[in-house]
Protein backbone atom coordinates (compact mmCIF):
# COMPACT_ATOMS: atom_id res chain seq x y z
CA UNK A 1 0.00 0.00 0.00
CA UNK A 2 2.80 2.39 0.92
CA UNK A 3 4.59 1.56 -2.32
CA UNK A 4 1.44 2.37 -4.31
CA UNK A 5 1.16 5.75 -2.58
CA UNK A 6 4.80 6.53 -3.32
CA UNK A 7 4.31 5.52 -6.96
CA UNK A 8 1.19 7.68 -7.24
CA UNK A 9 3.03 10.63 -5.71
CA UNK A 10 5.92 10.27 -8.18
CA UNK A 11 3.45 10.33 -11.08
CA UNK A 12 1.64 13.34 -9.66
CA UNK A 13 4.76 15.26 -8.60
CA UNK A 14 5.51 16.95 -11.96
CA UNK A 15 2.00 18.47 -11.99
CA UNK A 16 2.45 19.93 -8.50
CA UNK A 17 5.49 21.94 -9.47
CA UNK A 18 4.87 25.61 -10.28
CA UNK A 19 7.10 27.36 -12.75
CA UNK A 20 9.19 30.32 -11.70
CA UNK A 21 8.47 33.02 -10.74
CA UNK A 22 4.94 31.89 -9.75
CA UNK A 23 6.16 29.71 -6.91
CA UNK A 24 8.04 32.65 -5.37
CA UNK A 25 5.08 35.00 -5.86
CA UNK A 26 2.65 32.62 -4.14
CA UNK A 27 5.06 32.04 -1.26
CA UNK A 28 5.54 35.81 -0.78
CA UNK A 29 1.78 36.52 -0.81
CA UNK A 30 1.25 33.79 1.77
CA UNK A 31 4.11 35.27 3.78
CA UNK A 32 2.42 38.69 3.91
CA UNK A 33 -0.96 37.19 4.87
CA UNK A 34 0.68 35.35 7.78
CA UNK A 35 2.97 38.22 8.81
CA UNK A 36 0.27 40.91 9.18
CA UNK A 37 -1.71 39.30 12.05
CA UNK A 38 1.51 38.10 13.71
CA UNK A 39 2.93 41.61 13.55
CA UNK A 40 -0.23 43.05 15.12
CA UNK A 41 0.11 40.63 18.04
CA UNK A 42 3.81 41.44 18.50
CA UNK A 43 3.18 45.18 18.17
CA UNK A 44 0.52 45.13 20.90
CA UNK A 45 2.61 43.11 23.34
CA UNK A 46 6.06 44.69 22.94
CA UNK A 47 7.16 47.87 24.64
CA UNK A 48 7.37 50.86 22.32
CA UNK A 49 11.03 51.93 22.10
CA UNK A 50 10.01 55.33 20.68
CA UNK A 51 12.55 55.16 17.87
CA UNK A 52 12.19 57.94 15.28
CA UNK A 53 9.75 57.27 12.42
CA UNK A 54 8.70 53.98 14.11
CA UNK A 55 11.88 52.33 12.86
CA UNK A 56 11.71 49.77 15.69
CA UNK A 57 8.37 48.52 14.32
CA UNK A 58 9.66 48.58 10.75
CA UNK A 59 12.66 46.49 11.81
CA UNK A 60 10.40 43.99 13.60
CA UNK A 61 8.21 43.63 10.51
CA UNK A 62 11.22 43.10 8.22
CA UNK A 63 12.67 40.46 10.55
CA UNK A 64 9.29 38.74 10.80
CA UNK A 65 8.85 38.69 7.01
CA UNK A 66 12.37 37.28 6.60
CA UNK A 67 11.86 34.48 9.13
CA UNK A 68 8.51 33.43 7.65
CA UNK A 69 9.97 33.53 4.13
CA UNK A 70 12.82 31.21 5.15
CA UNK A 71 10.40 28.76 6.76
CA UNK A 72 8.03 28.74 3.78
CA UNK A 73 10.91 28.27 1.34
CA UNK A 74 12.23 25.36 3.38
CA UNK A 75 8.80 23.75 3.18
CA UNK A 76 8.05 24.99 -0.33
CA UNK A 77 6.71 21.79 -1.83
CA UNK A 78 4.44 20.98 1.11
CA UNK A 79 3.30 24.63 1.23
CA UNK A 80 2.45 24.79 -2.46
CA UNK A 81 0.58 21.47 -2.38
CA UNK A 82 -1.42 22.66 0.63
CA UNK A 83 -2.25 25.96 -1.10
CA UNK A 84 -3.42 24.18 -4.26
CA UNK A 85 -5.68 21.84 -2.27
CA UNK A 86 -7.01 24.82 -0.33
CA UNK A 87 -7.75 26.74 -3.53
CA UNK A 88 -9.60 23.75 -4.98
CA UNK A 89 -11.72 23.51 -1.82
CA UNK A 90 -12.50 27.26 -1.98
CA UNK A 91 -13.49 27.03 -5.64
CA UNK A 92 -15.80 24.14 -4.78
CA UNK A 93 -17.21 26.05 -1.78
CA UNK A 94 -17.82 29.13 -3.92
CA UNK A 95 -19.66 27.13 -6.58
CA UNK A 96 -21.94 25.26 -4.16
CA UNK A 97 -22.56 28.30 -1.95
CA UNK A 98 -20.70 27.16 1.15
CA UNK A 99 -17.39 28.46 2.49
CA UNK A 100 -15.80 30.24 -0.47
CA UNK A 101 -13.49 33.10 -1.39
CA UNK A 102 -15.84 35.82 -0.12
CA UNK A 103 -16.14 34.20 3.30
CA UNK A 104 -12.37 33.79 3.55
CA UNK A 105 -11.86 37.46 2.67
CA UNK A 106 -14.46 38.57 5.22
CA UNK A 107 -13.04 36.32 7.95
CA UNK A 108 -9.49 37.58 7.34
CA UNK A 109 -10.59 41.22 7.49
CA UNK A 110 -12.60 40.50 10.62
CA UNK A 111 -9.56 38.94 12.26
CA UNK A 112 -7.42 42.00 11.43
CA UNK A 113 -10.07 44.38 12.80
CA UNK A 114 -10.37 42.36 16.02
CA UNK A 115 -6.59 42.22 16.55
CA UNK A 116 -6.40 45.99 16.30
CA UNK A 117 -8.81 46.35 19.21
CA UNK A 118 -7.68 46.65 22.82
CA UNK A 119 -10.94 46.77 24.78
CA UNK A 120 -9.61 45.43 28.11
CA UNK A 121 -12.72 43.33 28.72
CA UNK A 122 -13.72 42.65 32.28
CA UNK A 123 -14.29 39.03 33.28
CA UNK A 124 -17.45 38.55 35.31
CA UNK A 125 -17.16 36.12 38.20
CA UNK A 126 -20.73 34.97 38.87
CA UNK A 127 -20.04 33.79 42.41
CA UNK A 128 -19.15 37.35 43.44
CA UNK A 129 -22.25 39.01 42.00
CA UNK A 130 -25.07 40.36 44.14
CA UNK A 131 -28.79 39.58 43.64
CA UNK A 132 -30.25 41.58 40.76
CA UNK A 133 -32.53 44.37 42.08
CA UNK A 134 -36.27 44.02 41.36
CA UNK A 135 -35.53 40.84 39.40
CA UNK A 136 -39.13 39.58 39.24
CA UNK A 137 -40.52 42.95 38.14
CA UNK A 138 -37.81 43.40 35.53
CA UNK A 139 -38.37 39.93 34.04
CA UNK A 140 -42.11 40.62 33.75
CA UNK A 141 -41.35 43.96 32.07
CA UNK A 142 -39.22 42.31 29.35
CA UNK A 143 -42.24 41.42 27.21
CA UNK A 144 -40.47 39.92 24.22
CA UNK A 145 -43.63 37.98 23.23
CA UNK A 146 -45.81 41.10 23.28
CA UNK A 147 -47.03 41.83 19.70
CA UNK A 148 -46.17 45.54 20.09
CA UNK A 149 -42.58 44.72 21.00
CA UNK A 150 -42.25 42.12 18.26
CA UNK A 151 -43.72 44.47 15.65
CA UNK A 152 -41.38 47.25 16.72
CA UNK A 153 -38.35 44.96 16.38
CA UNK A 154 -39.52 43.90 12.92
CA UNK A 155 -40.00 47.54 11.94
CA UNK A 156 -36.44 48.36 13.06
CA UNK A 157 -34.98 45.54 10.95
CA UNK A 158 -36.75 46.84 7.83
CA UNK A 159 -35.83 50.47 8.49
CA UNK A 160 -32.11 49.94 9.10
CA UNK A 161 -29.61 47.81 7.16
CA UNK A 162 -32.34 45.87 5.31
CA UNK A 163 -30.46 46.39 2.03
CA UNK A 164 -27.19 45.16 3.55
CA UNK A 165 -26.30 41.83 1.95
CA UNK A 166 -25.01 39.23 4.36
CA UNK A 167 -25.10 35.49 4.89
CA UNK A 168 -27.60 33.64 7.06
CA UNK A 169 -25.09 33.26 9.88
CA UNK A 170 -24.68 37.04 10.35
CA UNK A 171 -28.25 38.10 9.56
CA UNK A 172 -29.46 37.95 13.16
CA UNK A 173 -26.49 40.00 14.33
CA UNK A 174 -27.17 42.71 11.72
CA UNK A 175 -30.85 42.78 12.68
CA UNK A 176 -30.02 43.17 16.38
CA UNK A 177 -27.75 46.08 15.45
CA UNK A 178 -30.70 47.57 13.55
CA UNK A 179 -32.79 47.40 16.75
CA UNK A 180 -29.98 49.12 18.66
CA UNK A 181 -29.82 51.90 16.06
CA UNK A 182 -33.57 52.55 16.12
CA UNK A 183 -33.77 52.68 19.92
CA UNK A 184 -30.60 54.78 20.13
CA UNK A 185 -32.01 57.27 17.62
CA UNK A 186 -35.38 57.70 19.33
CA UNK A 187 -34.86 57.16 23.06
CA UNK A 188 -35.32 60.15 25.36
CA UNK A 189 -33.94 59.93 28.90
CA UNK A 190 -36.46 60.88 31.62
CA UNK A 191 -36.00 60.35 35.36
CA UNK A 192 -38.31 58.22 37.49
CA UNK A 193 -40.77 59.91 39.89
CA UNK A 194 -38.92 61.31 42.90
CA UNK A 195 -38.40 58.76 45.63
CA UNK A 196 -39.76 55.84 43.61
CA UNK A 197 -38.20 53.20 41.35
CA UNK A 198 -40.63 52.98 38.44
CA UNK A 199 -40.10 49.98 36.17
CA UNK A 200 -41.95 50.37 32.88
CA UNK A 201 -42.87 47.41 30.70
CA UNK A 202 -41.27 47.32 27.26
CA UNK A 203 -44.62 47.93 25.55
CA UNK A 204 -45.19 50.96 27.79
CA UNK A 205 -41.82 52.50 26.94
CA UNK A 206 -42.61 52.07 23.25
CA UNK A 207 -45.45 54.58 23.50
CA UNK A 208 -43.14 57.58 23.98
CA UNK A 209 -39.62 56.09 23.73
CA UNK A 210 -38.83 57.75 27.05
CA UNK A 211 -37.64 56.59 30.45
CA UNK A 212 -34.53 56.08 32.53
CA UNK A 213 -31.69 53.58 32.14
CA UNK A 214 -33.62 50.53 33.34
CA UNK A 215 -36.51 51.34 30.97
CA UNK A 216 -34.04 51.58 28.09
CA UNK A 217 -32.36 48.32 29.10
CA UNK A 218 -35.70 46.50 29.37
CA UNK A 219 -36.86 47.74 25.96
CA UNK A 220 -33.54 46.82 24.33
CA UNK A 221 -33.51 43.37 25.91
CA UNK A 222 -37.13 42.66 24.96
CA UNK A 223 -36.67 43.82 21.35
CA UNK A 224 -33.49 41.83 20.81
CA UNK A 225 -35.04 38.74 22.39
CA UNK A 226 -38.10 39.16 20.15
CA UNK A 227 -35.99 38.55 17.03
CA UNK A 228 -33.92 35.67 18.38
CA UNK A 229 -31.03 37.44 20.11
CA UNK A 230 -29.81 36.67 23.63
CA UNK A 231 -29.64 39.77 25.85
CA UNK A 232 -28.79 40.31 29.49
CA UNK A 233 -28.87 43.25 31.90
CA UNK A 234 -25.91 44.46 33.98
CA UNK A 235 -26.44 46.20 37.33
CA UNK A 236 -23.71 48.59 38.49
CA UNK A 237 -25.32 50.09 41.57
CA UNK A 238 -26.75 53.31 40.19
CA UNK A 239 -27.13 52.15 36.60
CA UNK A 240 -28.54 49.27 34.54
CA UNK A 241 -27.60 48.63 30.93
CA UNK A 242 -28.11 45.88 28.33
CA UNK A 243 -25.60 43.60 26.65
CA UNK A 244 -26.02 41.13 23.79
CA UNK A 245 -24.45 37.70 23.46
CA UNK A 246 -21.94 37.57 20.61
CA UNK A 247 -20.39 34.17 21.26
CA UNK A 248 -16.79 33.13 20.73
CA UNK A 249 -13.74 35.03 19.45
CA UNK A 250 -14.44 34.26 15.80
CA UNK A 251 -17.97 35.66 16.14
CA UNK A 252 -16.56 38.72 17.91
CA UNK A 253 -14.22 39.31 14.97
CA UNK A 254 -17.17 39.34 12.58
CA UNK A 255 -19.16 41.66 14.88
CA UNK A 256 -16.27 44.12 14.99
CA UNK A 257 -15.97 44.04 11.20
CA UNK A 258 -19.69 44.74 10.80
CA UNK A 259 -19.61 47.61 13.30
CA UNK A 260 -16.43 49.36 12.18
CA UNK A 261 -16.39 48.67 8.46
CA UNK A 262 -20.05 48.28 7.45
CA UNK A 263 -22.81 49.55 9.74
CA UNK A 264 -21.46 52.13 12.21
CA UNK A 265 -18.38 53.40 10.37
CA UNK A 266 -18.58 57.07 11.39
CA UNK A 267 -19.74 56.45 14.95
CA UNK A 268 -17.00 53.89 15.68
CA UNK A 269 -14.13 55.51 13.75
CA UNK A 270 -10.90 55.28 15.79
CA UNK A 271 -12.93 53.93 18.73
CA UNK A 272 -12.58 50.73 20.72
CA UNK A 273 -15.15 47.94 20.96
CA UNK A 274 -16.12 47.21 24.57
CA UNK A 275 -17.42 43.91 25.82
CA UNK A 276 -17.40 41.51 28.76
CA UNK A 277 -16.36 37.87 28.93
CA UNK A 278 -18.37 35.67 31.25
CA UNK A 279 -17.23 32.69 33.30
CA UNK A 280 -17.87 30.33 30.35
CA UNK A 281 -15.79 32.38 27.93
CA UNK A 282 -18.83 33.81 26.14
CA UNK A 283 -18.54 37.40 24.85
CA UNK A 284 -21.23 40.02 25.56
CA UNK A 285 -21.32 43.33 23.68
CA UNK A 286 -22.21 46.61 25.42
CA UNK A 287 -25.50 48.19 24.21
CA UNK A 288 -25.85 51.00 26.75
CA UNK A 289 -27.89 54.08 25.82
CA UNK A 290 -24.74 56.18 26.37
CA UNK A 291 -22.95 54.34 23.52
CA UNK A 292 -23.22 55.74 19.99
CA UNK A 293 -22.51 52.34 18.45
CA UNK A 294 -22.74 48.69 19.61
CA UNK A 295 -19.72 48.06 21.80
CA UNK A 296 -19.34 51.72 22.80
CA UNK A 297 -17.66 52.77 26.08
CA UNK A 298 -19.10 51.58 29.38
CA UNK A 299 -20.75 54.25 31.51
CA UNK A 300 -19.54 52.39 34.60
CA UNK A 301 -16.92 49.65 34.94
CA UNK A 302 -18.38 48.41 38.23
CA UNK A 303 -20.44 45.23 38.02
CA UNK A 304 -22.66 44.20 40.93
CA UNK A 305 -25.18 41.89 39.28
CA UNK A 306 -26.42 40.42 36.02
CA UNK A 307 -29.72 39.12 34.67
CA UNK A 308 -29.54 36.84 31.62
CA UNK A 309 -32.46 35.93 29.36
CA UNK A 310 -31.93 32.37 28.13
Amino acid sequence: MIEKIKHFYKQLRPYLHLKKPWDAIIIFVLNVLIAIPLFIIIHQNLMDLNWPYQTDRILIFVILITIIQLILNALKRITLISILLYLFSLIYGTLVGNYGFNRVFEDYRAMIFAMQQNPNPQDIIVSKLLPFPNKTRVLKAIEFTNPKVRNFALYATTKHFSDFKTNEKNRKLVQCFAVFKEIKTRFNYVNDPKGREYIAKASETLEHFSGDCDDHAILMAASIRAIGGTPRLIHTGGHIYPEMLIGNNAELEMAILLIKDKLFVKESADKQIHYHIDERGQIWLNLDYTARYPGGPFMSEEILGQLTLD
